[in-house]
C-alpha cells in the first residue's frame, strides 16, 4: 500500500467569501477615491511592519548562534527595523523611496516579460504588450517621482484590493485538499 498523497486546489465559493468579496470591492472604491489618505497609510503600515520584521529577525538571530548565519541576521534585522524607523519618522521621503522602488520594480518586470517574449511559443504579443505598458509605468514613476509619490501606493492598493474583492466575488478562495493517488499515479 503506498502513502503518496495528491495535493490539489480547487476554487468554491461560500457565503463568506461573497461577504469578505463585497466589503473589499466596497473598501478598493473607498482606497480609490482618496489616494492621498490611502497612500499615507499605506506608508505608515509599510514602516510599521519594517520595524516589526526587523525586531522579530534581530530577536530570531539568536537561536541561529551556533547553526550559523547569525550575524546576517542579526544585521539584518537591525537594518530592516532601522529602515521603518526612517521611513515612520519621515513620512514623505518614505512614500517617495517607495514610490522610486515601486517604479524600478516595474521597468524591471517590463523588460522582463519583452525579453521572456521571445522565448514564448505563443502568447509574445500579450507579453511584449504587458511588458511595454509595465516598462512606461515604470518609467513615468522614475521620471516623475514627486508627482506620483501622492497617488502611486494609494492607487495600486486600491486596485488590488478591489482585484481581491472581484475574485472573491466570482471564484473564492482556493482550498486545498488532499487524497491519496489514484491507482499506478506516480509521486
Amino acid at each position: 500500500m503506498s502513502d503518496n498523497v495528491t495535493v490539489t486546489v480547487e476554487r468554491r465559493r461560500s457565503g463568506w467569501d461573497i461577504a469578505f468579496g463585497i466589503l473589499m470591492v466596497v473598501g478598493g472604491l473607498i482606497i480609490l477615491g482618496d489616494t492621498i489618505v490611502a497612500t499615507t497609510v499605506s506608508v505608515f503600515l509599510i514602516g510599521w511592519t519594517a520595524v516589526a520584521a526587523g525586531i522579530v529577525l534581530a530577536v530570531w538571530s539568536f537561536t541561529r548562534i551556533r547553526a550559523g548565519g547569525f550575524w546576517w541576521a542579526l544585521v539584518g534585522g537591525i537594518v530592516l527595523a532601522g529602515l521603518g524607523l526612517l521611513i515612520i519618522q519621515h513620512p514623505v521621503r518614505g512614500a517617495l523611496w517607495i514610490t522610486v522602488f515601486i517604479g524600478a520594480a516595474f521597468v524591471a518586470g517590463g523588460i522582463t516579460r519583452i525579453v521572456a517574449a521571445f522565448t514564448l511559443p505563443r502568447g509574445k504579443a500579450l507579453f511584449v504588450l504587458t511588458g511595454l505598458l509595465s516598462l512606461l509605468l515604470g518609467a513615468w514613476i522614475l521620471v516623475f517621482p514627486v508627482e506620483a509619490t501622492l497617488t502611486v501606493l494609494g492607487v495600486l492598493l486600491g486596485v488590488q484590493v478591489l482585484v481581491e474583492g472581484i475574485t472573491l466575488l466570482t471564484v473564492g478562495r482556493p482550498r486545498i485538499t488532499s487524497g491519496p493517488n489514484p491507482p499506478g499515479a506516480v509521486a
